[in-house]
């Protein structure tokens, strides 16, 4: 469906037609907005042609029959002049959409994908607001070689977790890094339940046998960052440096426990952490431990990581703390433009444990760099691993010693200085691996093109700087 927009307006100079008035602006030419963001790992995921600023949702989830419903208030910028949009929504049906208040929208499902044809077309930088009213039972996402991401069942709850994508199973969409956006989440539950999100938590309230809880991420968050546990945990609230301070861990677990332990240094840690990469980045701190089987990893999600209770079975365990926090700098602050850059996250937040060993008295990062540089397997180049090895050793090991590289190179001063560079100049956006290393020469003052190609998209083991 196309529509015109007409309007008076005042040419350059002031100058209007000779009957004095304005001519009327031209015809516009509306169109589809693109059914994915451009990713060459994963061309379906996120959308075209708009740009989120926040997500408000308002959602009841009952885990007795595993049912969510609620509204998304999704509020964007057209990039262009849209005839239709693209959310992605997986398996959920969708009743109602209105579009600045305006009933009347056309909507279908095509696969993951919840296509909008507004009543009149959304004209170029102007804002918009999407309300979509849906409800049904949420699910996984995911190949064998990603893992499952998504809305997880338990037996006293739900856990709404995952990497590269997890979002589009329980609220309408943009689900990909490169679109950041506000966070709010209001979530009625049974009464005896919590319900853990991201951000800084808002008033609770009961009545009539159900609680909501209320959460806020103000910070731009990268969709997948976004999270919800829902279950019987025992929570512990605070404050740390004037932000609120939540972590969380079921109550089948003991209070004074590995588990509980780690949670209680997450601000020692993210305090160590703010020495080197800069100010603390995000509104709020803490994590949860869950217990699930199916989530045996740990994953950033902004403000409040998630960690798979396995890391905990041997006893404390503050490395994984390390990672996560750090991950609040270099993969939620500064996240990922495409998916081939996520040793920009995962490098980083691996160095953060050498660092954080380091720091404690254990093992140097050099020591650490020397043991993980033996026998490595070069094969896979860290700044373009290919969609099978997103989560490998080339991003995460590889990636890790490509930072010390660096430091190894140009020297501490000049590399901690490059960290906060990054960090500051990048807070709250998106960057690839070409502007981090224009971002270090500018900084050293070196050239390090030669260096990164060989330690990041070479194939063979790069000469160890000296």
């Amino acid at each position: 469906m196309a529509g015109v927009a007409a309007a008076a307006v005042v040419l350059a100079g002031g100058c209007t037609s000779g009957d004095g008035e304005a001519p009327p602006e031209p015809a516009r030419s509306f169109a589809p907005g693109a059914a994915g963001a451009g990713d060459p790992y994963f061309p379906g995921y996120g959308n075209g042609g708009y740009d989120v600023a926040s997500y408000d949702l308002k959602l009841g989830y009952d885990p007795a029959t595993d049912e969510l419903s609620g509204t998304a208030t999704v509020t964007a910028t057209a990039l262009a002049d849209l005839s239709q949009f693209n959310l992605d929504l997986a398996g959920l049906d969708v009743s109602r959409v209105t579009i600045n208040g305006v009933a009347g929208s056309r909507t279908r499902a095509e696969g993951n994908e919840l296509i909008v044809t507004p009543p009149t077309g959304l004209p170029k930088d102007r804002e918009f607001v999407a309300e979509i009213t849906y409800a049904g039972k949420p699910g996984q996402l995911g190949t064998a070689a990603l893992g499952q991401g998504g809305w997880l069942h338990t037996g006293d709850g739900a856990i709404a977790l995952g990497e590269p994508e997890s979002a589009s199973t329980w609220f309408p969409v943009n689900d990909h890094p490169s679109d950041k956006a506000a966070f709010r989440l209001e979530i009625t539950v049974p009464e005896g339940l919590e319900a853990l999100s991201n951000g800084v938590p808002g008033e609770r309230s009961t009545a009539g046998g159900s609680t909501t809880w209320r959460w806020e991420e103000k910070t731009p968050m990268a969709p997948y960052l976004a999270t919800l546990v829902i279950g019987q945990y025992r929570v512990e609230t605070g404050t740390h440096k004037g932000r609120p301070v939540v972590t969380a861990i079921p109550e089948s677990l003991p209070a004074d426990g590995p588990a509980a332990r780690s949670m209680a240094e997450t601000t020692r840690i993210a305090d160590h952490l703010e020495t080197v990469f800069g100010p603390y980045p995000v509104d709020a701190y803490g994590g949860v431990v869950v217990t699930d089987q199916r989530i045996s990893y740990a994953l950033e999600t902004q403000s409040r990581p998630v960690y798979g209770n396995t890391f905990f079975r041997g006893g404390e365990n503050l490395s994984v703390v390390a990672h996560e926090l750090a991950h609040q700098w270099f993969g939620d602050s500064v996240s990922v433009r495409q998916w081939k850059d996520i040793w920009l996250n995962e490098g980083f937040a691996t160095y953060a444990e050498w660092l954080w060993s380091e720091h404690e008295g254990e093992a140097t990062a050099q020591q650490r760099f020397t043991d993980t540089y033996a026998g490595f397997d070069w094969s896979v180049p860290t700044g373009d691993p290919g969609q099978a090895n997103l989560f490998g050793p080339a991003v995460y090991q590889r990636g890790g010693m490509t930072v010390h590289a660096l430091r190894r190179t140009v020297g501490d001063e000049d590399f901690f200085a490059i960290l906060k560079a990054w960090t500051a100049e990048k807070r709250n956006g998106n960057a690839a691996t070409a502007e981090f290393v224009t971002l270090a020469e500018r900084v050293s003052g070196e050239s390090l093109r030669t260096m990164f190609d060989a330690w990041l998209f070479g194939t063979t083991a790069p000469p160890v700087p000296r």
